[in-house]
């Protein structure tokens, strides 16, 4: 809807009547989308990353060791 509403092809009253939903609500996520937009193309801190990546490999070991446990 907020992607809609960036468009502009629909005006937010007709938006609004489409979604059964307030105008002011799709205003504010068309400002959350526009803020947030930036973000998804900027670069990750690589520590971060490999943080995740460490802690999804301890998860999937963790999982690994539990699902052998099952198997006795």
């Amino acid at each position: 809807m907020a992607l809609a509403a960036l468009k502009g092809e629909k005006t937010l009253i007709e938006l609004a009547q489409a979604f059964d939903v307030h105008p002011n609500q799709i205003t504010a996520w068309k400002a959350q989308l526009l803020e947030g937009a930036a973000g998804l193309f900027a670069p990750t801190p690589q520590r971060s990353a490999a943080g995740g990546l460490e802690a999804l490999h301890a998860k999937i070991g963790e999982l690994a060791l539990e699902n052998d446990s099952y198997r006795l």
